[in-house]
């Protein structure tokens, strides 16, 4: 091998090319033969997800990635908020952008054509939408200039500064948000892009070139916009529009507790530490949450006739804690809950319903004996005694348990599992005995106002601390179940979740601060010859920008210590 050339070894086909030192991942892709459809987004290099403007200058192993990959899409997804950005400036240049939350299958977008006459109206003590909110001629203006952008094929450049330099910049130009996520990055130099004179920080990879923008949506939605991105599925096509109405109410509830606090991005978090403010926001967090779940049961006191309260909610969303704690204020209530498992529901082993690859498939809702837990549900609500059956998971077998229950006046079922909304669970049960809850960790806080948090990211640095402290399961093994989790979550979970009569946000302002204390040097342990390690380095990438808190500030009643440990409650 010539000295001026490289060695990258392609796990697309296997083959092993031979570049110039300084080739961009773009132009090996182009030597490389491969075609792909969707494709290429970006790439792992050595386990690690880097842009297609990234230049070899060592032996690396690279997988080029399109946008069936999460990384893909993520990397399409950010080039589209940037665009959004970029196309919004340039028709309103004293506007403010920020990409809020994941909802509807995209992503809502609260836009302010002059974020100063905004911010002058809010101090006279008026309305900062009047005069401000956009219509839906605004919505159909922005998308034609963001498709011109696309259409006019502008290069994406990368650039890095010192992060000193990049303060300076970004506070020039009046983005605060990403001045006070820098200010406490700790880093010595700083990643922004730029488009056509526009720049903007992103947290992770962008596409190289507008025109790699293929497919997006924009839609008039709750007096702001719905950015719509293409499906994992089928990329040619865009995720279905889905009503979340509850979903975006709930969302909007936690904005509100935020402003209470004062705190809506990272950087706002990493300011109220530093000057010794996190063990009041932690006091008002608890607090806040403590009183949604005080008012959830009010609304099932307040509901005649309910002997039923189910809980559902996607893996480590807290379903547990949130099912004792709303115990507690239930009695406060006068009900007496009386909790029932679904796993005591499962099938004999060989009844079990098997997925695509031969395997029990124990998250099928068919996995369950529904007529047996209708029948004893109605027998129940009829004020007949049944014993309850009890699941055998050695033998695989359902047993009787010995357990006799028959309820009184006062007493209320409350039932915890995945499938607790799918009203095919309770179908022979009348509905106005049946109160649904449903409880996901919703992040609402931003590391700035154009990167939002995945959800999904708060969950997973949960199940990883869990799974390791009271499963023996490493960070590695959580990491690579995660997909089918999600799999599961996506057909038997999230289709349900509108079916709820109260949902509840587990997720607290704060959370992150605390759980990288014990997240952080589980994922140390995921090394950079293994697959897993491309997500574990994502995440501690993204935990370097937060703050800590000490794990002892937190109450023992808080639903964080259903994870980290030290709660008052029996699990």
């Amino acid at each position: 091998m010539s000295e001026h050339k490289v060695q990258v070894k392609c796990r697309n086909n296997g083959e092993t090319l031979e570049v110039a030192i300084g080739t961009t991942l773009q132009e090996a892709y182009s030597l490389s033969g491969l075609q792909m459809e969707y494709g290429p987004i970006c790439a792992k290099v050595n386990n690690k997800v880097e842009g297609m403007h990234y230049r070899l200058y060592k032996n690396k192993n690279v997988e080029f990635l399109d946008l069936h990959n999460p990384s893909g899409q993520r990397t399409y997804t950010r080039t589209l908020f940037f665009i959004l950005c970029k196309a919004a400036h340039d028709l309103w240049p004293n506007c403010r952008v920020v990409i809020d939350i994941p909802v509807s299958n995209g992503y809502y977008v609260d836009l302010t054509k002059d974020k100063t006459l905004a911010k002058k109206q809010r101090a006279m003590g008026e309305d900062p939408a009047n005069g401000q909110e956009i219509t839906p001629d605004d919505v159909r203006e922005l998308q034609q200039r963001m498709q011109e952008i696309i259409d006019a094929k502008l290069d994406i450049h990368r650039f890095e500064a010192s992060t000193e330099d990049a303060i300076k910049m970004f506070r020039e130009m009046g983005t605060h948000s990403k001045v006070k996520l820098l200010e406490n990055s700790g880093r010595l130099y700083t990643t922004y892009y730029d488009i056509d004179g526009y720049k903007d920080y992103y947290y992770g990879t962008l596409l190289t070139n507008t025109s790699e923008v293929s497919l997006f949506g924009l839609d008039y939605y709750y007096n702001g916009i719905l950015l719509r991105i293409p499906s994992r599925e089928d990329p040619s096509k865009l995720g279905a529009f889905v009503r979340q109405d509850k979903m975006f109410d709930i969302f909007q509830e936690h904005h509100q507790w935020q402003e209470i606090l004062g705190i809506r991005t990272v950087g706002d978090l990493n300011k109220a530490i530093s000057q010794g403010h996190a063990n009041r926001l932690i006091q008002i967090s608890e607090a806040l949450q403590e009183k949604k779940i005080a008012e959830i049961a009010d609304q099932i006191a307040r509901r005649k006739g309910v002997r039923m309260v189910l809980i559902a909610g996607p893996s480590s969303s807290g379903k547990t804690t949130t099912c004792k704690r709303l115990s507690v204020q239930l009695a406060v209530n006068g009900l007496y809950p009386i909790g029932i498992s679904l796993d005591d529901y499962f099938l004999d082993r060989d009844k079990t319903p098997r997925d695509e690859n031969g395997d029990f498939d124990f998250e099928h809702l068919h996995a369950l004996d529904l007529p047996l837990l209708n029948q004893q549900m109605n027998a129940l609500m009829a004020g007949e005694e049944v014993e309850l059956p009890r699941y055998n998971f050695q033998k695989g077998k359902s047993e009787k348990s010995g357990r006799k229950l028959k309820l009184k006046g006062n007493e209320v079922l409350v039932v915890e599992g995945i499938h607790a909304l799918n009203p095919e669970l309770t179908s022979e049960i009348p509905d106005n005995q049946i109160f649904r809850v449903y409880a996901s960790a919703l992040t609402t806080i931003l590391l700035d106002s154009h990167n939002y948090i995945p959800t999904t990211d708060n969950r997973l640095l949960r199940r990883i601390i869990r799974d390791n402290k009271y499963r023996g399961v490493s960070a590695q093994e959580t990491i690579r179940r995660w997909p089918s989790v999600r799999k599961g979550e996506n057909r038997w979970i999230f289709p349900y979740q509108e079916n709820a009569d109260a949902m509840f946000n587990t997720a607290m302002l704060f959370e992150l601060a605390v759980i990288k204390q014990q997240a952080a040097p589980l994922l140390e342990q995921v090394y950079e010859n293994c697959d897993e390690f491309t997500e574990a380095y994502r995440l501690k990438k993204f935990l370097q920008y937060i703050k800590p808190i000490p794990e002892d500030q937190i109450p023992p009643t808080s639903l964080l210590r259903e994870f980290l440990g030290g709660s008052s409650f029996d699990y």
